[in-house]
C-alpha cells in the first residue's frame, strides 16, 4: 500500500479511453480498469440502456422468477458460447464458485460422488473467494487463508482421473500470473478427459486475445464457461456461468427430489446490469470490435518487440491485446522503497498512462476502442521510461 500516493489516483470522471483525476489530468486507461472496460468509459449506448432499464425495472430476483433482460442475455450468450444455459452472478469469482458447485453436484446426480477433486494450471488464478482461491495456484493470494481452502492438484501432477470432478483452466493467458502465456501442450490432455472442463474466460473473453473467446484458439470443448469483467463493457458488475444442456438436465426433478442447485445471489442477473450487457454486445457486433482488436494487436506486437532489447526488460509476453513486460529488478535503483514494477508504473502515470504492475510485470490491456496512436504512444512512452 506504500507503493503509490493514493491522492494522485483519485479518478472522478471517465470518457472514452481516458480517466480524469481530481487534479484535472487526462489519463489513458492502459489496463481497461483491471480488464473490464471494452468500448471506452461512459459509452453513451450503454449508459442510455442503463438509464432506460432503471426507469422500467431496477431489480427482480431470479429465484423463482425471471425478467426479459436476463432471458435475452442468456440467449445471446448461448449463441456466442455454444452452451445452452446461463447462471448469473455479480463478479467473476462468484461465477467460478457456481461452476465448482455445479460440477460437484453434477457428478453426485450421475451416481459418482467420488468425483470430487479439481485440477488447475500451475500459477492459476480464479478469484479471491474460498473455492476460487482453492483452484488457484499463486501462493501469495491463498497461503494466509489455507484454513478455508480445499486441496487441489495442478495439471501435470500425478492424479487419479476417476476422482476428478473438473479441470479448470485459463485459456492462453494467465493474466494474474503476469500475463503468462500457457504452452499449448498443457491443454492437450483436456481433449480426452472424462472429467468436466471449466474454462475461465473472465479476463480473456470478448476479444482480448483475438477471438471472441480464447478457448476457440485451442480446439477445446468446454462443459462450463465462466464470464465476467467485460460482459457489461465494464459499466456494471455482472458475471455468468454457462453450462451445457447435459449438465443442466442433471438438475431437473420433481418437488421433493431436491435436484436443484442450492446456490444463488440476491442481485444475480440484475435487470440494469443485464441491459448494460446487452448494449455492450450490440456494440461489439455492430462496430466489428473483434476486427479492430486484431488490427490493434498487430500494432502492439510490432511495438513491444523493441522492448526485448532493453537491459531492464527480462521478457515481453503478449497475446492479442493482453501484454505483460517483465522487468529485471537488478537494473533498478535498490535504494528506492518501491518495486521495479511500481517505479515504472509511477513514471508512466506522470506520462499520462494508468497501469498497475503485477509484481515486476508492467501490464498493458487497453480497451478494444483504442486507436493506433494510443497503442503506439503507450509502447513508446514505456520504452522511453525504460531507457
Amino acid at each position: 500500500m506504500a507503493q503509490f500516493d493514493a491522492s494522485a489516483r483519485t479518478f472522478v470522471r471517465g470518457e472514452g479511453n481516458y480517466l480524469f483525476d481530481s487534479r484535472g489530468r487526462r489519463i489513458f486507461d492502459a489496463i481497461s480498469s483491471v480488464w473490464t472496460i471494452l468500448h471506452g468509459h461512459c459509452r453513451p449506448e450503454i449508459t442510455s440502456a442503463i438509464a432506460e432499464q432503471a426507469r422500467m425495472l431496477d431489480q427482480s430476483t431470479l429465484l423463482g422468477a425471471t425478467h426479459p433482460r436476463a432471458e435475452e442475455l442468456a440467449e445471446r450468450l448461448s449463441d456466442l458460447t455454444d452452451l445452452d444455459r446461463a447462471f448469473f452472478a455479480s463478479d467473476g469469482a462468484s461465477a467460478v464458485e457456481a461452476a465448482l458447485k455445479i460440477a460437484l453436484q453434477f457428478w453426485q446426480a450421475d451416481g459418482k460422488p467420488e468425483r470430487n477433486r479439481f485440477v488447475h494450471l500451475i500459477d492459476a488464478y480464479h478469484g479471491d473467494t474460498a473455492g476460487a482461491m482453492s483452484v488457484s495456484g499463486i501462493a501469495i493470494f491463498k497461503s494466509r487463508f489455507s484454513a478455508i481452502t480445499f486441496e487441489t492438484r495442478a495439471i501435470g501432477e500425478p492424479l487419479d482421473e476417476e476422482g476428478v470432478a473438473a479441470f479448470i483452466v485459463e485459456p492462453i493467458v494467465q493474466a494474474a500470473a503476469g500475463m503468462r502465456i500457457v504452452p499449448r501442450d498443457r491443454y492437450e490432455s483436456l481433449k480426452k478427459t472424462s472429467a468436466l472442463l471449466i474454462v475461465d474466460e473472465i479476463a480473456t473473453g470478448f476479444g482480448r486475445t483475438g477471438t471472441c473467446f480464447a478457448f476457440e484458439q485451442l480446439d477445446l470443448k468446454p462443459d462450463i464457461i465462466c464470464l465476467g469483467k467485460s460482459l457489461t463493457g465494464g459499466a456494471l458488475p455482472l458475471s455468468a456461468t454457462m453450462v451445457s444442456q447435459r449438465i443442466y438436465d442433471a438438475f431437473l426433478g420433481g418437488i421433493g427430489e431436491n435436484k436443484q442447485l442450492f446456490h444463488g445471489h440476491s442481485y444475480a442477473g440484475n435487470p440494469i446490469a443485464c441491459a448494460a450487457a446487452l448494449a455492450n454486445l450490440e456494440i461489439f457486433e455492430r462496430d466489428r470490435s473483434l476486427d479492430k482488436a486484431r488490427n490493434l494487436a498487430t500494432i502492439l506486437q510490432r511495438e513491444v518487440a523493441a522492448l526485448n532489447a532493453l537491459p531492464k526488460v527480462r521478457a515481453v509476453r503478449n497475446a492479442g491485446l493482453m501484454c505483460g513486460v517483465e522487468l529485471d529488478p537488478a537494473q533498478f535503483d535498490s535504494s528506492e522503497s518501491l518495486t521495479a514494477g511500481w517505479i515504472v508504473a509511477n513514471a508512466l502515470f506522470d506520462c499520462g498512462y494508468f497501469t498497475r504492475p503485477i509484481g515486476d510485470v508492467v501490464q498493458f490491456v487497453p480497451p478494444l476502442s483504442s486507436t493506433d496512436m494510443e497503442i503506439t504512444g503507450f509502447c513508446r512512452s514505456l520504452e522511453e521510461v525504460l531507457r
